[in-house]
């Protein structure tokens, strides 16, 4: 069999993230795997049954959706959901970001070319400009677009109305949106990490569209180190994959699969170098803190965004990482997982 070509992005500190929950380059083969609609997504399902009652009433009533925010870590599937609820109700979807939205005249052209019920998907809303989002408020609320023709004394504004559509924003940090932008959507919905067992099924779904031959106990030994998040989850398979297509006749046993994951230094709780790096430097430079976030940055070299984003959730959610307003702290269970001693904890003295 070929071998499959790996994109791999490497940190400031050189170090490849095969776990990083962030697109990357080969996340092209992403779209083709994801669920089309509610019925075929799996876990969040709080969420799910929440958006079925809002996807149900807005039929019932002939009316496009109402606004929807979701936020929480990279990965999870906002993107996903957004093009799920357009593919529900029937409608397109026009996708965008914060980022790529510098102008109020951007996003002017975007909303003029949105018709009935069209769906505006905006991912990390959260880093759109003050002026940008001006543009943005009487469109959400109003739908109507506020335009300025002209300059000095004889500058005169001009409403323009505009087709009922719906916006629904991504966010990795909700904080960081502004109280009148969180205030215009109807619904907000916080994604969490999946478990163990919907993980599977998500590895199961995307091996058999991928064509992947797998044996008992393969898919298992991925799923448990995918950090709960599907994005990691695909990038793990296709990895595993490649190991398998080179070196075990392209066939994904538990045997196979641990030898790659170790391979690519992602260990059985799926933590990868740049995760233990952090705690290491916690526990052992830091006395196990507390430390500041740009303190820890700085002596790793590496982003106090990155670590902030996506380090620091997965390892409090394992209870491995404590935030506290004096710093960051590490656990005893971190320490135990990495088979270092708590600081401050007296030392068993050696014999010889």
């Amino acid at each position: 069999m070929p071998l499959h070509r790996a994109c791999i992005i490497f940190s400031m500190s050189s170090q490849p993230r095969i776990i990083d929950p962030l697109p990357r380059a080969d996340d092209r083969f992403e779209p083709a795997l994801r669920p089309r609609s509610l019925d075929e997504l799996v876990g969040q399902t709080k969420v799910k049954e929440n958006l079925a009652i809002l996807i149900a009433a807005a039929r019932q009533r002939s009316e496009p959706l109402d606004h929807v925010l979701f936020y929480g870590p990279p990965g999870l599937g906002k993107t996903t959901l957004a093009h799920i609820l357009a593919n529900e109700m029937g409608v397109s979807i026009k996708v965008t970001s914060g980022p790529a939205i510098e102008r109020q005249g951007d996003l002017a052209a975007i909303l003029s070319n949105l018709n009935q019920g069209d769906v505006l998907f905006v991912d990390e809303i959260h880093r759109l400009g003050k002026a940008v989002e001006e543009v943005l408020y009487p469109a959400m609320e109003d739908y109507a677009l506020d335009i300025v023709i002209g300059k000095g004394p004889s500058a005169r504004a001009i409403r323009l109305s505009l087709p009922r559509f719906t916006v629904i924003g991504a966010t990795t940090r909700l904080a960081l949106l502004t109280a009148p932008l969180r205030a215009r959507f109807g619904a907000t919905f916080r994604l969490d990490y999946y478990d163990p067992a919907s993980m599977l099924i998500i590895l199961q779904r995307a091996a058999s569209k991928l064509n992947v031959e797998v044996a008992q106990g393969g898919l298992e030994e991925i799923a448990s180190r995918t950090r709960g998040t599907p994005r990691v989850a695909l990038r793990l398979l296709r990895r595993v994959r490649d190991y398998a297509d080179v070196r075990a006749q392209g066939v994904i046993t538990h045997d196979v699969a641990h030898e790659a994951l170790d391979l690519l230094e992602v260990d059985e709780l799926g933590l990868d170098e740049l995760d233990r790096r952090v705690l290491r430097t916690i526990i052992q430079k830091f006395n196990g803190g507390p430390v500041g976030l740009n303190t820890i940055a700085a002596a790793i070299s590496e982003e106090a965004d990155t670590i902030m984003d996506v380090v620091e959730p997965y390892l409090m959610q394992l209870g491995f990482l404590e935030r506290r307003s004096q710093g960051r702290m590490a656990t005893a269970q971190s320490c135990a997982h990495l088979g270092l001693p708590y600081p401050g904890e007296p030392q068993t003295p050696a014999l010889f």
